[in-house]
């Protein structure tokens, strides 16, 4: 990705004139902002590491495996949030990786782990470089030096057992590059995050990650079957049966680790053959509150639809004025929801009806297949207007939680009220992203104007937003993970006996305290 926005350059995507006037009508933006520094000119610290540091690295992985060279370290100095990119903009030095390792083996990564635990060294694993929550920030934690451990060379599909339905995946993949693999062997692993271009089957592991069509395959947690970590303690591989009672689970210790207790080098997983059929439907709620009870009607009733969500009106109105038609489908007005299908024809057609038969008795209106096809053609591209956003001074950033169906409404109105509390004239949009029995997840983007101090600004609205979410019984985070930006509330979310433990365990792994310091545990 580009190392200072998100994806790749030729993607970006302009502002229409629309957009822009609604910027100007709606936040008072009306101007582009400071352009940052290209890569030529952005200063980073000098690398902390000695020569003798370089050398034990690369006797570990070879030397053409590390670097600590700024055009290497640059790419690597973080996640992809707003704040990153904002940090990126900075002309004076920056923070980065005093070196970029690249280990193509479990036991290169058990030496580039002994070495660092030897010469006080963290490391921070990297994968596809995604993390919207400071999962990857170049944090010391007091120790001499900070690198960064590249993982693209575990990029193999190691086994397929057709007979199960399950697949042995590197954790270096890209999400289309397993897919691809799989494809070929005509197999379906069906993760589809909107970080699925870039972010990687450890990265999914890692922070228990949530795709798209989770209502049909669930979340990347329950589609994992086994693990295979390296800690500086040891290797584990965890995950033997399909079931079993022999005591906790030790995959779960990993599944969100974030890469403070170990490496995760691969991934078993539950995959399905390719879908023969899919079909597309799109609805319309007259609001939030009527599309919500809908969307539980579905999911309690268990109609099996891949992919269902439903936008606030706020959000419904923005992303049709972003579009510029929508599969000539008609005007969208109140809420939109988007369903989507896929599997065997009769399957699919049996599910649509029940699912159809749920909206509509819940108050919804077909708008037929246009506005969902037209979702699933963009549904990876919302970064890249973000990007376009913060360069015409413009502040775009999300945040996301779950509840139980019960406390949603409150949920959502106290974010709400947060957001545009720490940034008057803020525009606060919602959608539900994730559905399960008892409750779902709320996706929040705010678009307020950049200001002369944005991150100071982003910072206080963030701490709003994450007491009120904490005050009104969300979790902090269902699927961007903690990382360093929503630790500060983990010990209100597990408790003090809940950190206790997860201090221990770390001793155990780590105790060094190499892995990934200042992330996840408080």
């Amino acid at each position: 990705m580009k190392w200072d926005a998100w994806g790749d350059p030729a993607l970006a995507k302009e502002l229409s004139a629309d957009i822009k006037g609604l910027l100007a009508a709606a936040l008072g933006v009306t101007g582009d902002a400071a352009p940052g520094p290209s890569a030529d000119e952005v200063v980073l610290h000098p690398s902390r590491l000695s020569a003798e540091d370089l050398d034990a690295l690369a006797g570990a992985v070879g030397k053409e495996h590390v670097s600590a060279a700024d055009a290497d370290r640059l790419p690597r100095a973080g996640g992809k949030s707003t704040p990153d990119l904002l940090r990126r903009r900075s002309r004076e030095a920056q923070d980065a990786p005093d070196a970029v390792v690249l280990p193509g083996s479990e036991q290169e990564v058990a030496a580039v782990l002994a070495v660092c635990a030897e010469r006080r060294i963290a490391v921070v694993p990297f994968g596809g470089g995604t993390s919207v929550v400071g999962g990857l920030d170049p944090e010391r934690g007091g120790l001499a030096a900070v690198v960064s451990l590249d993982l693209r060379r575990f990029d193999q599909l190691l086994d397929l057992d057709e007979t199960s339905g399950e697949a042995v995946l590197g954790a270096g993949l890209t999400g289309p590059a397993a897919e691809e693999l799989l494809a070929e062997r005509g197999w379906e692993l069906g993760h589809y995050p909107q970080s699925f271009r870039y972010a990687t089957i450890g990265g999914f592991a890692a922070t228990r990650s949530s795709g798209q069509d989770s209502a049909g395959y669930g979340r990347f947690d329950e589609m994992v079957r086994g693990l295979r970590v390296v800690t500086p303690a040891g290797v584990l591989d965890l995950g033997r049966a399909p079931a079993s009672a022999a005591g906790p689970d030790l995959r779960q210790l990993f599944l969100g680790s974030e890469g403070t207790l170990g490496v995760i080098t691969a991934v078993r997983l539950r995959v399905h053959p390719l879908p023969a059929v899919k079909a597309y439907e799109a609805w319309s709620f007259p609001d939030f509150a009527t599309g919500t009870a809908a969307l539980r009607a579905v999911e309690q009733q268990g109609t099996g639809p891949t992919v269902i969500r439903l936008s606030d009106e706020a959000e419904t109105m923005i992303n049709l004025a972003m579009t510029e038609q929508i599969g000539g489908a008609p005007a969208v007005s109140g809420c939109l929801a988007v369903t989507v299908f896929e599997g065997a024809a009769a399957q699919v057609a049996a599910r649509q009806q029940l699912t159809r038969d749920a909206l509509l008795a819940a108050g919804g209106t077909s708008l037929g297949e246009g506005p969902a096809r037209a979702w699933e053609h963009g549904r990876f591209s919302a970064p890249y207007l973000r990007d376009s956003l913060l360069a015409a001074g413009a502040l775009c950033e999300t945040l996301e939680t779950a509840a139980s169906w019960s406390r949603l409404p409150a949920l959502r109105a106290a974010v709400t009220e947060a957001l545009t509390g720490a940034l008057p004239g803020s525009l606060v949009l919602c959608h539900v992203s994730h559905v399960y029995p008892t409750g779902a997840s709320l996706y929040f983007t705010v678009v307020a104007a950049l200001g002369e101090d944005p991150l100071t600004r982003w910072g206080a609205a963030k701490r709003a937003a994450g007491d009120a979410i904490l005050r009104t019984g969300g979790t902090i985070s269902h699927h961007h993970a903690v990382g360093a930006d929503h630790r500060p509330w983990m010990t209100e979310e597990i408790g003090d006996l809940g950190v206790r433990i997860l201090r221990a365990v770390k001793a155990e792994l780590d105790p060094a305290g190499i892995l990934n310091p200042g992330k996840l545990i408080p």
